[in-house]
């Protein structure tokens, strides 16, 4: 690939570190330094202002605000309507001065600048040394913050001062400020409705948009040191503690703020109500300390490090490039609410607009489901609760069923580009695909018979109403994209062929399960569906003779009807002062190549694993990679996975260093909008699935490992039906054992294992 990396972080495999600011990626670095629990997220910004490059961020899962999207007529069926996630108070607020010179480290005089996020303990942390106009006098400076994993409602601010040379005061105005800018949109100010309140030395503050009527609501409660004198100071957007603090060289001095948080989407809650809720909030975590608040924090993350840790020998770039991926994909979802979803960029900036995507259930839930199996059932419920929208979403497309959008913050579609938001149908069957992955590895058989279900038989009406029989009785579908997206109104596409016939089959398993373990609840379900008598029998005749087109002689799938004719480029000779190419070429220069975006029919081979032969997937790597240009960040991991499955252990080892640091070295020159979330997702999976060899759409868990070249040793594990299943593999072998649980069964290149809590030692063997 022509993409580069672009190092400047030091290597540390537990710490992510800044040494010595650098101006130029100050948006790339306030993205790799945000902090989020889940509830809430926030950008690794200056918090005491900055005049230079930067875009201040603090976002609430699910807060949006929205706007009408245009396009040309006519335009039935296309979302009319895109909402963002909205640009909120900033929490972190701070001011400050000395001797008349208020902070700037666009124009201050700094030295020995560290900004460190420690993912051990879940604080962001910087610290610098400022010299006052004169160069005479010199205070260290020192910020930390932290969302709390454990009171998701909770924030936590530290701003020590030193004076090292002399003597003095400073003063600090700490609160919080309600003049947030949303960069997506021209810099506007979202929240035309701000209130500013105090009671007692409570801080607190409310806004409201003006379309969707979300609220926000913050309070702060801030300790000064002895010898501080403070006044409240405020404005319709700001409130604020106006502080003086005495220097003296040598003693540090320090201001704790804990700020609280909670926020409101319906518009029948009277703002009178919401803001009674808010302070009530307040006084209840009125006492709670800095040090009480980050103890309990750092020690929910202490607990995680001794469940979820994936252990590099050999690379300490690997190894904290994989501890940063579990990190941000175990803050941004942990189970605090099922009512929060993942966004693209999860809470780390307003690129992609804070939607959802289909990526969800096809990347991101395997690590959730092995992880975290709550968090994986609340992104489940999360669909499930929307099926309203999807069902309004089929119905505007002239289509029965429930139609799940492309990209949405709310279950309704969002999607700006009618291209995708209408024609990629591979959506929908996604979210089957997550209902079956995650029963299939965690039996939950309630949430199937519950919820699981009616998702299926909603999203089976929907494939089935868009597809279409030939002449010839073959059925597929015609003007559809696929996850490629650099081929635009295509027929039969691969993956949405084959995900589409294996998630009809499987509805029609659930409903045959059902009739014999749980035939009331399946009664109940197709009566509230009014299902007709003919439905499941015609989704068996669509799987039956869904059209998967194969050259016979290669075993090579085809990516749609004609594509095997398509001329062909060289994707190495494209220049990369053309990345992104969907900024620099027009669609009809993208779509006229045979070049594809990112896996497509690659992605069936490994969602769909055992029904395919280790000479398919040979024939079919060697055909697809080549023309493969990764224009997009869920790319690289699963080539890596595949090329490691099929032996080509070069290939895979080049994709796997492109996909761990695909932000921390921002390979794709736009991390500073966001981090990829589900490129994190895939670099657990590179790991897990790739060089650890697991497959997990069979009966039983399968493995087949093999040793990256450039590790000595590694090691993972996975929670797996109740038990904590170990995998460790070095260049001669690979070691299985239960840490904790009953004995599992697994299939090790093939051959069947009950493993216990003895060490099961396997030799590794060649593949490919």
């Amino acid at each position: 690939m022509a993409k580069v990396a672009q190092q400047y972080l030091e290597m540390d495999p537990w710490v992510v570190t800044e040494k010595g600011f650098h101006p130029g990626r100050s948006l790339v670095s306030e993205s790799i330094f945000c902090l989020g629990n889940e509830f809430m997220g926030v950008r690794g910004y200056f918090e005491e202002g900055y005049s230079g490059k930067s875009e201040p961020g603090c976002f609430y899962n699910g807060i949006f605000e929205d706007e009408d999207t245009d396009h040309p007529a006519p335009h039935i069926g296309m979302a009319l309507r895109c909402h963002f996630l909205a640009n909120t108070v900033d929490w972190l607020y701070a001011r400050i001065s000395i001797g008349g010179e208020q902070l700037d480290l666009a124009k201050s005089k700094f030295s020995q600048f560290t900004r460190t996020l420690d993912m051990g303990a879940g604080t962001m942390t910087r610290s610098f040394v400022w010299t006052l106009k004169g160069g005479v006098k010199k205070v260290r400076v020192t910020f930390q913050r932290f969302t709390s994993m454990v009171t998701p409602n909770l924030s936590g601010q530290r701003i020590t001062l030193e004076a090292l040379n002399f003597t003095g005061k400073a003063t600090v105005k700490l609160g919080l400020d309600f003049n947030p800018v949303q960069y997506t949109r021209d810099e506007r100010k979202l929240w035309p409705t701000v209130q500013t309140r105090t009671s007692g030395k409570t801080l607190a503050t409310v806004g409201q948009t003006e379309r969707t009527g979300h609220r926000v609501f913050a309070a702060a409660h801030v300790k000064t040191p002895k010898g501080a004198t403070s006044k409240v100071v405020k404005d319709a957007r700001t409130v604020a503690h106006d502080l003086t603090l005495p220097l003296k060289a040598g003693a540090p001095v320090t201001v704790d703020k804990i700020a609280v948080h909670t926020t409101e989407k319906s518009t029948k809650v009277k703002m009178a109500n919401f803001w009674k809720r808010g302070m009530s909030l307040a006084s209840k975590h009125a006492k709670v300390s800095y040090d009480s608040a980050l103890a309990a924090h750092s020690d929910y993350w202490r607990k995680q490090r001794e469940t979820l840790d994936i252990v590099i020998e050999g690379s300490p770039a690997d190894q904290q490039a994989v501890r940063f991926a579990i990190y941000h994909l175990s803050q941004i979802k942990h189970g605090v609410d099922p009512d929060l979803n993942i966004a693209a960029k999860g809470l780390s900036g307003e690129d992609y607009e804070g939607h959802t995507w289909w990526d969800t259930e096809t990347y991101c839930l395997p690590f959730y489901i092995f992880n975290n199996p709550k968090a994986a059932r609340d992104l489940l419920v999360w669909r499930h609760a929307r099926l309203p929208q999807a069902r309004d979403r089929a119905a505007e497309m002239d289509l029965e069923g429930a139609r799940y959008p492309m990209d949405t913050i709310d279950g309704t579609e969002s999607s700006r580009s009618w291209q995708n938001g209408d024609l990629e149908i591979h959506v929908p069957a996604a979210i089957s695909f997550g209902v079956w992955h995650y029963t299939l590895l965690t039996q939950d058989k309630e949430f199937l018979y519950e919820e699981g279900i009616e998702m299926l038989l909603d999203v089976s009406r929907f494939m089935a109403a868009r597809g279409q029989f030939r002449p010839d009785r073959m059925f597929g579908y015609w003007c559809v994209v696929g996850p490629d997206e650099f081929h635009f109104a295509v027929h039969n596409n691969y993956y949405t062929n084959i995900i589409a016939k294996k998630m009809f089959e499987y509805t029609l398993q659930v409903m045959a399960e059902m009739e014999k373990k749980a035939p009331a609840k399946l009664k109940a379900v197709c009566k509230k569906l009014s299902l007709r008598k003919d439905e499941a029998a015609n989704w068996a005749k669509m799987a039956k003779k869904m059209i998967l087109l194969t050259d016979e002689k290669t075993g090579v799938l085809e990516h749609f009807e004609g594509y095997f004719n398509m001329p062909h480029i060289d994707c190495d000779s494209i220049d990369p002062a053309d990345f992104p190419l969907i900024k620099h070429w027009c669609y009809y220069r993208i779509f006229r190549w045979d070049m594809i975006k990112q896996p497509d029919t690659l992605l069936a081979l490994f969602l769909f694993s055992k029904d395919y032969s280790a000479a398919d997937k040979k024939a079919n790597f060697e055909y697809h990679e080549p023309r493969c240009i990764h224009e997009s960040s869920l790319s690289p991991a699963i080539h890596s996975i595949l090329a490691a499955e099929v032996g080509k252990s070069d290939l895979a080892a080049s994709y796997w260093s492109h996909a761990a640091r695909l932000d921390l070295d921002d390979y794709n020159r736009n991390t500073s909008n966001g981090l990829h979330t589900t490129s994190m997702a895939a670099t657990w999976m590179n790991v897990v699935y790739g060089f650890g060899g697991l497959r997990s759409d069979g009966k039983v868990l399968s493995f087949r490992p093999s040793m990256a070249k450039m590790w000595k040793r590694f090691s993972y594990r996975v929670l797996y039906r109740g038990s904590v299943l170990e995998v460790a593999v070095d260049k001669t072998k690979a070691t299985f054992r239960v840490v904790d649980g009953k004995a599992v069964s697994a299939d090790i290149f093939d051959k069947r294992y009950r493993i216990g809590k003895d060490e099961l030692v396997v030799p590794l063997k060649k593949l490919g």
